[in-house]
């Protein structure tokens, strides 16, 4: 595959995480708690994930590796468990405003660990980013709002924990197949969201049956596919370029809320989507290799 379509991979996984705040809420109203609903979505999501993993290539653990993978899966699981925290006391606008500060915390980490600093081309496209996810989430449209400091708190820890799950589904464990691999994350996601939150609702056949609908799709956009695209796309690209092209999730969940919840979505809103397809899209542009040459053949003739 080219790095193009690793490229493509990374984006569809950021886009399944858009499609997620759309769909709590209609959980919500239908009466459902946040256990329940992060409860059914790991469940499924890690079910879903081990059929497939049955019938796909797989590869001879240790079980230390195991154990890593099992590790690896915690970021996954406590993104799931601070983000849906902190929509309980923010705003859904603000609250994936934090969450999108992954953006900016990938690329910094990626300098601190990896020595890699960033380019001016990606430092405009994460201004570009940053300005549209305001925009897009309709703060200025609303003018003032409130700002829980223990929402802001939840929000930020989101935001650390997704971009840890970034550089651990490409970093971890690389030469794993990315079905079963992505089947271990979701176990050691499914079990932190297990201690965090008992389970024990789940038990009841009634509240099972009637919240599987959203555990099913929850569970298939929010914990079998992300870690499993991100496993096959982000080891080929790098974390820095992959924090980028997740930023998907957010304009994603703008044309979701306006097309599924009938949610008024201003110009500004539509305006700040723009800007992040364009942040990502400037985030991917390099210089093509032909133009290159050409620039460093002529500082060499005038002896630069």
């Amino acid at each position: 595959m080219k790095t193009w379509q690793y490229a493509l991979i990374v984006f569809l996984g950021g886009c399944c995480y858009g499609v997620l705040s759309t769909f709590v809420k209609l959980a919500y109203s239908a009466g459902f708690t946040v256990t329940q609903v992060t409860g059914s979505q790991y469940l499924v999501g890690t079910l879903l994930i081990w059929v497939v993993a049955l019938f796909s290539k797989k590869k001879k653990l240790t079980l230390p590796k195991i154990g890593k993978l099992l590790l690896s899966g915690i970021p996954l699981g406590l993104t799931g468990v601070f983000y849906y925290q902190s929509l309980q006391t923010l705003d859904a606008s603000l609250a994936i405003i934090f969450l999108f500060q992954f953006v900016w915390i990938g690329t910094f980490f990626e300098w601190i660990v990896y020595k890699k600093i960033p380019s001016n081309g990606k430092i405009v496209s994460i201004g570009i980013l940053i300005i549209g996810s305001i925009l897009a989430a309709g703060i200025i449209a609303e003018g003032g709002v409130e700002i829980s400091w223990r929402g802001t708190v939840w929000g930020l820890l989101s935001a650390l924990t997704y971009t840890a799950l970034i550089f651990v589904s490409g970093s971890v464990e690389k030469d794993t197949p990315p079905v079963q691999k992505s089947a271990l994350l979701s176990t050691g996601g499914l079990i932190t969201v297990f201690l965090f939150f008992t389970p024990t609702d789940l038990i009841h056949l009634p509240v099972l049956m009637g919240v599987a609908p959203y555990g099913l799709f929850l569970g298939l956009f929010g914990v079998a596919l992300p870690p499993l695209l991100f496993s096959i796309g982000m080891k080929h690209i790098g974390p820095g370029l992959g924090t980028i092209l997740t930023a998907s999730e957010l304009p994603v969940a703008v044309i979701l809320s306006s097309l599924v919840l009938a949610e008024d979505v201003s110009l500004s809103q539509w305006l700040g989507v723009v800007l992040i397809l364009g942040g990502i899209m400037a985030g991917n542009v390099k210089m093509p290799k032909t133009k290159v040459e050409s620039i460093s053949l002529e500082s060499k003739n005038i002896g630069i």
